[in-house]
């Protein structure tokens, strides 16, 4: 009888506690925030995924009432370490993360025991952008078109040389892509990132390259190279007379960097909508839309459901390229 009467009495407790926790909790989105909020940025400032999180982040801070901090992480792995800093973080709304397709798509395949599942680990606040890269070749390469470029290759007794601004990056898998599709052979030239590929090109060093526009703007307007298709299966608000890849020849072709802001999994649902409202009120501002197209992306408000499946596509479609291409993890 005593032993019934502490049992029922200790499963009161769990349930009066869980109940509090419940609460507790809902109080807390409710309020939310009452202290600034950290966006952490998984790489070096000064590049686009900088870029794109601040753009929006100065606008939500002022909705919400309390700052954004942003905190640079340059932990290394493309971003995947300081992503699996912030899956392991609180799930209160106070830690946040700027995530993109290295770091939720490429990735975890790539380096090895990331830590995070980018479907589990975290809960999709809402996407920021989207943003192709481009096909470029140097001023004396004689091609004009992607088909002339596929011809050359093709012409060619040893795999054609194209710079990629880093292994595992997007660019590096849509050259990866553009080869699976073409029917060519390449060797792939790994630059340290995205300026040392122009700076490179423009030397002709190498003569083709993906990269993305922002960095290769200064190059196109100087006539050093020549673009001739954005990678994204539709025009760039940007450079809307360059032709997409698919429109090229090769059906279906689209590797596309996304840009979007993730909490920690288990993030009350309050709180998830709350900055889903903020983030897509920020990219409803002509301001923030015009910043995030001259950084040649392309404006993307979603829901976080719309969000994750997004997540869920990209992680389905580049580790089946990364298989096929045989990349092993590092």
């Amino acid at each position: 009888m005593q032993e019934g009467v502490a049992r029922l009495t200790a499963l009161a407790s769990i349930a009066a506690a869980a109940i509090f926790f419940v609460i507790a909790e809902g109080l807390a989105a409710d309020n939310y925030p009452t202290r600034p909020i950290i966006l952490v940025i998984p790489l070096p400032p000064g590049g686009t995924n900088d870029i794109m999180a601040r753009t929006v982040a100065d606008k939500m801070s002022a909705a919400l009432g309390q700052r954004i901090v942003i905190e640079n992480r340059n932990a290394g792995g493309s971003g995947t370490v300081g992503t699996r800093e912030v899956a392991r973080a609180a799930p209160d709304g106070y830690t946040i993360i700027l995530g993109y397709t290295s770091t939720l798509a490429t990735g975890p395949h790539i380096f090895s025991n990331v830590g995070y599942d980018p479907r589990k680990d975290f809960a999709p606040l809402g996407l920021i952008a989207s943003a192709p890269a481009l096909l470029l070749v140097h001023r004396d390469l004689p091609v004009h078109t992607v088909g002339e470029l596929i011809a050359l290759m093709k012409a060619s007794k040893e795999p054609y040389q194209v710079a990629t601004p880093g292994a595992g990056t997007v660019n590096y898998l849509a050259s990866i892509l553009f080869a699976q599709q073409a029917g060519v052979r390449v060797q792939q030239i790994i630059e340290k990132g995205s300026n040392p590929l122009i700076t490179d090109m423009m030397g002709g060093f190498v003569k083709v390259g993906f990269n993305p526009i922002p960095v290769s703007r200064a190059a196109l307007e100087g006539g050093y190279v020549r673009a001739l298709a954005v990678t994204s299966s539709k025009h760039s608000t940007l450079m809307p007379d360059l032709p997409t890849l698919a429109e090229a020849g090769l059906a279906g072709f689209d590797a596309t960097l996304t840009y979007g802001l993730l909490a920690p999994a288990r993030t009350p649902r309050l709180i998830v909508e709350r900055l889903n409202q903020e983030l897509r009120a920020a990219l409803g501002s002509d301001e923030v839309r015009a910043r995030i197209i001259a950084e040649g992306g392309e404006p993307e408000p979603t829901t976080p459901e719309q969000h994750a499946a997004v997540i869920d596509r990209e992680e389905s479609k580049w580790s089946a390229v990364i298989r096929e291409a045989g990349i092993e993890g590092r």
